[in-house]
């Protein structure tokens, strides 16, 4: 048996003392540090942390700065005494006219504040029906129907489905007053369950009456809007614009002048139901005699920024050339036109017919009839065939305008109708 060999230990290594067989298993039962050491670049934690008290300062800086855009725009007042800015509440939490004034600059950032000529109100107005009926509302359809006890309603459109009436609960009816009280004074936050459910019940009209539409706050219609958008069907939602939302518009425009922001983004919220819009807000209040400049030009202004399918704009624009004239139906001819949908011919037609009808016309038309025009032949003077062509040239010799009318000439002139094409196939139009 030979010796056992020495093991060399090199220079520069330290010889390890002898451990026990026992010490060797018990330490290797316990977790050892290991003996690495994370070199930190100290100077970059530096720069990237910054003291709490100059990320005060920033904010602080950042926040005047911030305040001082506001009032050089005119969104933010700044109290004297403090130094704080002034929040102003919308129209609809506030009831002096300073008030209202203030909320100009807000809402004027979500459509352009509207500037009314006088002359072109005036022209309107020659050309508005003087007999007019007075717009039903629900209210007025729910006393009819309680008083003289009818089976059916007559609406202004005769598909819209009869109203439901019924003997309720005393519970019922006295929940349902509880929620008029929320609805009157609401601002934001969730309505109450009992509301949303609304739209599910076959007597909504008589529920819905019951909590007094007439009283609801800015916010809450808009709010009711975007349930019923949503829940009802074309037709229902048809009857509860032109009931509900209709009404409450014109009412808004009428005192203020101006549309509340939130009866504003219930206007947009109703074009979820296109149909629903234009029978039951569009072509009712067209069809009244009486719009106003204004409401024409701000519900305008929520088909102008909003896409809405073909189908629905043209049978919209067919309806309207046909209708009685008023000097609105200009203003919404116009906006349909700008929005250059490839409109099928039978709807071109329809507006060519529309115009030729002033030939022997005496009154003098607005010049929003002859922008109207104009609009039309820029878009769609290839659309037309060479008769009705000559028709329209005809037409200003009667209808002229000293600025218009040469420029609608000079479109008709160098158009290349539909039927004199060369050697290039009529395109095929879809038909409403």
């Amino acid at each position: 048996m030979g010796k056992a060999k020495k093991v060399k230990v090199s220079k520069g290594e330290t010889k390890q003392p002898k451990i026990a067989l026992g010490d060797q298993i018990e330490e290797e039962k316990t977790v050892k540090p290991k003996n690495r050491h994370k070199i930190r670049n100290r100077d970059d934690d530096d720069e990237k942390c910054v003291d709490s008290s100059l990320t005060k300062r920033i904010l602080s800086q950042a926040r005047q700065q911030q305040i001082e855009i506001e009032e050089e725009n005119g969104l933010v007042q700044t109290s004297k005494s403090t130094g704080k800015p002034i929040v102003k509440l919308g129209p609809e939490f506030s009831d002096t006219e300073e008030e209202l004034s203030d909320t100009e600059h807000n809402d004027s950032q979500f459509y352009e504040n509207i500037e009314i000529n006088e002359e072109d109100e005036r022209a309107i107005q020659m050309f508005m029906s003087r007999d007019a009926a007075p717009m039903r509302t629900l209210a007025d359809i729910i006393l009819e129907k309680l008083t003289e006890k009818k089976t059916e309603i007559e609406t202004q459109f005769s598909e819209a489905d009869s109203m439901q009436i019924q003997e309720l609960d005393p519970r019922v009816k006295a929940m349902y007053e509880g929620v008029r009280d929320v609805l009157t004074k609401y601002r934001s936050g969730k309505l109450p369950k009992a509301f949303k459910i609304v739209p599910t019940l076959r007597n909504w009209e008589q529920i819905l009456y019951i909590t007094d539409p007439p009283k609801w706050s800015a916010a809450a219609m808009y709010q009711a809007t975007r349930i019923f958008a949503s829940n009802l069907k074309e037709k229902m939602a048809q009857r509860f614009y032109n009931l509900v939302l209709l009404p409450r518009i014109r009412d808004d425009l009428a005192e203020y002048k101006r549309l509340n922001f939130h009866l504003y983004q219930a206007l947009r919220k109703a074009l979820f139901k296109p149909a629903g819009f234009m029978k039951g807000i569009l072509l009712p209040l067209l069809e009244s005699g009486t719009c106003t400049l204004r409401e024409a030009v701000i519900i305008g202004s929520v088909i102008a920024k909003n896409s809405i399918p073909i189908l629905h704009s043209s049978a919209a624009i067919l309806k309207i050339a046909e209708m009685d004239y008023t000097g609105a139906n200009s203003i919404f001819l116009r906006i349909f036109l700008d929005k250059k949908y490839a409109l099928p011919y039978r709807v071109t037609d329809g507006l060519v017919f529309h115009f030729l009808r002033f030939r022997r016309d005496p009154r003098e038309l607005p010049v929003l009839w002859h922008q109207a025009l104009l609009t039309f032949v820029q878009r769609y003077k290839s659309d037309i065939s060479s008769e009705q062509k000559e028709a329209l040239l005809e037409l200003l010799k009667k209808q002229s305008h000293h600025t218009i009318t040469p420029e609608v000439r000079r479109e008709l002139q160098h158009a290349k109708c539909r039927d004199l094409e060369v050697g290039e196939p009529i395109p095929e139009r879809m038909v409403c």
